[in-house]
């Protein structure tokens, strides 16, 4: 008797597992993008959605929630608002994460956890075709003696922190830097900045009328083999911006598993790699515990990268 109920008993919670399994997702799904449409983190998260739909027959969404100066955090603040069941997604850059704890609105150091990192931009520093400079050492050169104007996506974000730091390695500073939604090529030509941190995507129209000065990440970027990287030519370390899905603390694991698997498929399938090799990003997926691993040693460059602008 004893056997039976213990087989019994053992055959229901798989049986009850598995019903709770089947039950995610139960309704609609909202993927938050806390930045403008059109970049990296808003075209891969939407691929997601799109397999979402396929893989489990329920309504996916996409929300961009752009944070103005105030970069991707009103977004992760909305993240953290909702339920800890899956429902909403937050596909955020490593900032959240990272500099979102240090910053006292509201996001402590285990609020989110991560499903998986997915993408490496192609951060790049840029100015206009006619700038007097083609890299640091020679903008550093130029700042000496000229007024030179930053423009990025927020101060506290990585591209920002590195291009500061790196130009106090090179004994510059910028004579002013403002954070912007947008930076692309209208951001150059229009003479709002001399410079900006932005991706190679949104300036990919004016790339052969613009000039490249460095890019901000651990490799050079495949469509750009000439361009050194900002840790080449300044000394830094290289910290690069990424993105990645998180969820609220406390969502089940079964949850995060059906999120991490069709995440997966969708960045190791076709359509996904093939906008990694015509724009130069890096497209892959690292998973729960690797994301975990990368959060604490870029906390560590990250820190690093502060001491220098001290």
């Amino acid at each position: 008797m004893k056997k039976f109920i213990i087989a019994f008993l053992t055959t229901f919670t798989l049986m009850f597992s598995g019903s709770a399994n089947a039950e995610y997702p139960s309704g609609p799904v909202q993927f938050l993008v806390p930045w403008p449409p059109g970049d990296f983190e808003d075209i891969l998260t939407r691929m997601i959605a799109e397999e979402w739909k396929v893989e489990t027959g329920m309504p996916a969404s996409v929300v961009n929630r752009p944070g103005g100066g105030d970069g991707p955090f009103p977004g992760a603040l909305e993240v953290l608002d909702a339920p800890a069941d899956g429902s909403v997604i937050g596909s955020f850059v490593i900032g959240v994460p990272i500099i979102g704890p240090r910053i006292g609105i509201g996001i402590e150091q285990d609020s989110f956890e991560p499903i998986g990192v997915f993408v490496t931009y192609p951060f790049v520093l840029a100015a206009s075709g006619d700038a007097p400079y083609s890299n640091l050492k020679e903008l550093a050169a130029h700042a000496q003696n000229n007024d030179v104007i930053l423009g990025h996506f927020g101060e506290g974000l990585i591209p920002t922190k590195a291009t500061l730091a790196a130009a106090k390695k090179l004994g510059f500073e910028f004579a002013d830097s403002s954070a912007y939604d947008m930076l692309d090529c209208n951001s150059l030509a229009s003479g709002d900045a001399d410079v900006i941190n932005t991706t190679l995507a949104l300036i990919e129209p004016c790339l052969s009328d613009i000039k490249i000065l460095t890019n901000i990440g651990v490799e050079r970027i495949s469509k750009l083999p000439d361009v050194p990287t900002i840790s080449e030519q300044s000394g830094i370390n290289d910290l690069e911006l990424w993105n990645g899905l998180f969820v609220k603390k406390g969502t089940p694991q079964d949850v995060k598993d059906k999120i991490a698997a069709i995440s997966k498929k969708t960045m190791l399938g076709e359509k996904a790699q093939t906008l990694a090799k015509e724009t130069g990003a890096r497209i892959y997926w690292e998973g729960e515990s690797e994301s975990i691993a990368r959060i604490a040693s870029d906390t560590v460059k990250f820190d690093e990268l502060n001491a220098i602008l001290q």
